[in-house]
Order: structure tokens, then C-alpha cells, then sequence
């Protein structure tokens, strides 16, 4: 018989051990690294790989102590069938039975008793194996781990889960979704926002982060939605210590923001830009700035903080900025630098095979002429770009470093 004392001496512990506070831990780099692993063979919507991913979300959110907010536990489920070609919408279906896709949405909530919810979300999905939306020519299938997009915007999702269990700040009530779908044209943001599983008048306002993962040495940080509620363009700068912050003003763009933006609700978006690896198979994780992501987490804590005392906030339509983007039938095969602010347009990489390849243009040029068109910013690159068809032959001028460049383009 064991002594009476171990038994006491047991029991003691598991007391102590169970009136713990909760302790902030940094898992970014964890995280990252399994969601953009190879064993999840690229997170495609409705694939095994993005349900492990959605098994390791809700594990993580049940490790918080998470209300579960599905329809099913930790997740929302919705069908769809893929569109025939690639100009048809996709339709949702009421039968998930009967769907050829189903995604899932990851909700948690954190509940503070509080009127008023503040959505914190990223799309945890990706391409899979590649296929259409995919830049990489090569013939050889290879995964695309998709770690900038978006395994960077879901760890921090969850750094931020973290870290807000961990305060006291008890205004809002927070609702964390990791959205299924965001690559086939935001599904899972536009599924929720028509079936809400809390009621969709009380959320305050939406944190949307979809690649954040690659922060560059000027650390320039582009946030989107600025205008969406006057509040926000003062509260980033206030609590702005580390960044060089791009701003937009549209609650418009091409992430899962944007479904709630068109519910009249204000939303921040977070992005650290694009980049030669975007929907490639070498978005990998071992190229992730974890030292950036823990800076912007930060950041984003502070603004949260920030607004606790600020009641429900006031929303604010903005213009479409996509509705003047000029249509264009010709590529010249580089990936524009977002973030840059100077004259012209920056190239931030180019495309093998593409005629910016083989005129010789290489990272870092700055596009200032297109023909008859000066460039001044990307939508003057795109108007210029508008005018000029396929077989056509432009001079384009660049300025690299500080020497002035012209090549012949043929499109």
C-alpha cells in the first residue's frame, strides 16, 4: 500500500496545476512549418491535406480553451461545384451530399460577454498541386506549400488568439476564422457572411492578414481599408513604430475582407507584398521573415488594444479602385512591387519565358515609360499596358539603379 501523503502530495499538484494562468507562447514558426509542409500536399479546398490542416486549427484552438463556432464543432461546412470554365461563378449547393466540393471554414470564439464582435480571420486553404491560378511552367506536378500564402496570415491569426487570451481587454467578444476556399474566389468569407453563426449586426469589425510572411528590410507593410471607418487611419499611426505602412484607403481587394467589407463592415486588411514565389511551389517555409511576422502580430495587438475602447465603430463605403483597373489582352512577364512608392513601377521578379525575360529586364527595374505612356504608379502601367495588343513591338524604358534603359518589346 502506498504511503497515504503521495496520494495528498498528488492531489495538491493537479490543484495547483489546473489554477495556472494562461502564459502567451510565440508557435509562429511551428505553425507555419506544418501548415505548408509537404504532408498536407498543398491545402487545395476539399483536399486531405487542407482537413489535416483544419484538424490542426481546431486542435490549436481547443488547446486555447475556444468556444466551438460551426455548425459542426470548430467547423462550417459548405459545398459547391467547381466552375467549367473560368469565367462562371461558383454556385454553393444546399446538399453537401450531393456536391462534387466541400470546404470547411474554422471558427472559434472567444467570449467576453461583450455586445459587439471583432472578426479576426485568414484563408488557410491553397493550390494543392497547382492548376489554375498557379505560375509555374515547369511540366513537373509539384506541391505548392503555399507558406507566405497564407500559412504566414494563419499563424498569426493564432498568435493573436494567443495573445489576446492573455489581457484584459474585454470590450469585444473575438471571433478567429480560418477560411476554406479564399483561392477559388473567397468561398468560405463569402459563405459565412450569408450563414453567420453569431449575428452578424453585432461584429464591430473584421483583421483580415493574407501573406504576411515576407516582410522586407524597408519593412514596408501595406494595410488595406483605411477608409472604411474614420477611425483607423489615426489609430495605425499611433501605434506605428516599426513600419514603413502602405496605405489603402478600398475595402475592396482580392482577399476574404472584402465579403465583409460589402456587409458594411469596417475591415483592416494586412499584406507584406508579393513576390517572385507567389503561387509557386517554392513559397516555402524556410524563406518566412518569423522576426517580420512577430513584429507585425505585434503591431495588430496594439491597434485591437487600441480600439477596445471605442465602441461600436462607425463604417464608411469607399471607392471600388478595382472598378478602374483598364482591361489589357498582353502580359510583359513580371511581378509588379506592390509596395513601392516611387515613380514608375518597380519590378519585384520576372517570368521565365515572357517577353520582360527576353528583352533582358530583371528585378529591381523601374518600368518609367511603355511606349507613348509615362508610368508613374501601377494603374499608369496598366493603362499603358491597355493599349498595346499582342505581336506588337514597344519600346519600354527603365531606369535601373541610376542609368536609363531602353528595350524592345515584342508582345
Amino acid at each position: 500500500m502506498r504511503n497515504p501523503l503521495t496520494y495528498v502530495i498528488l492531489l495538491l499538484i493537479i490543484a495547483f496545476s489546473c489554477n495556472l494562468p494562461y502564459e502567451y507562447q510565440n508557435n509562429l514558426k511551428v505553425d507555419v512549418e506544418f501548415l505548408s509542409s509537404d504532408a498536407l500536399e498543398g491545402r487545395g479546398t476539399g483536399s486531405e491535406g487542407e482537413r489535416k490542416a483544419a484538424d490542426y486549427i481546431s486542435q490549436r484552438f481547443s488547446d486555447l480553451d475556444f468556444m466551438k463556432k460551426g455548425n459542426n464543432e470548430f467547423l462550417q461546412s459548405f459545398s459547391f461545384k467547381p466552375k467549367l470554365n473560368p469565367h462562371e461563378e461558383i454556385k454553393f449547393n444546399d446538399s453537401i451530399i450531393d456536391s462534387s466540393i466541400t470546404g470547411n471554414n474554422v471558427l472559434a470564439f472567444m467570449d467576453n460577454n461583450a455586445s459587439s464582435t471583432v472578426v479576426i480571420g485568414a484563408h488557410y486553404d491553397h493550390l494543392g498541386y497547382g492548376g489554375e491560378g498557379s505560375l509555374y511552367r515547369d511540366p513537373e506536378i509539384k506541391i505548392h506549400n503555399g507558406a507566405d500564402d497564407n500559412a504566414s496570415g494563419v499563424a498569426l491569426m493564432l498568435d493573436l488568439a494567443s495573445k489576446l487570451k492573455d489581457n484584459n481587454k474585454v470590450n469585444n467578444n473575438y471571433l478567429f476564422i480560418a477560411f476554406s476556399g479564399e483561392e477559388l474566389g473567397l468561398l468560405g468569407s463569402n459563405y459565412f457572411v450569408k450563414n453567420p453563426t453569431i449575428d452578424i449586426k453585432t461584429i464591430n469589425y473584421m483583421i483580415n492578414m493574407d501573406m504576411v510572411g515576407r516582410l522586407n528590410n524597408e519593412r514596408s507593410l501595406a494595410i488595406y481599408g483605411l477608409g472604411t471607418s474614420p477611425i483607423f487611419k489615426q489609430t495605425i499611426k499611433s501605434n506605428n513604430e516599426n513600419f514603413k505602412i502602405i496605405e489603402n484607403e478600398s475595402g475592396v481587394g482580392p482577399s476574404d475582407h472584402t465579403s465583409f467589407y460589402l456587409q458594411d463592415i469596417p475591415v483592416l486588411h494586412f499584406f507584406t507584398g508579393q513576390h517572385a514565389d507567389y503561387h509557386k511551389p517554392s513559397d516555402d517555409s524556410n524563406l518566412i521573415n518569423y522576426f517580420g511576422m512577430e513584429l507585425i502580430s505585434n503591431y495588430i495587438y496594439s491597434i485591437i488594444s487600441d480600439l477596445d475602447d471605442n465602441g461600436k465603430l462607425s463604417f464608411k463605403k469607399t471607392k471600388n479602385e478595382s472598378q478602374d483597373v483598364p482591361r489589357f489582352k498582353v502580359t510583359l512577364g513580371v511581378i509588379p512591387d506592390y509596395l513601392f512608392q516611387g515613380k514608375g513601377m518597380r519590378i519585384d521578379g520576372v517570368s521565365s519565358g515572357k517577353p520582360a525575360e527576353k528583352a533582358g529586364f530583371e528585378k529591381g527595374d523601374i518600368v518609367i515609360k511603355l511606349g507613348n505612356t509615362d508610368i508613374t504608379d501601377m494603374m499608369s502601367y496598366m493603362k499603358g499596358l491597355s493599349k498595346i495588343k499582342k505581336g506588337d513591338k514597344v519600346i519600354v524604358q527603365v531606369k535601373r539603379k541610376n542609368k536609363i534603359l531602353s528595350k524592345n518589346v515584342i508582345f
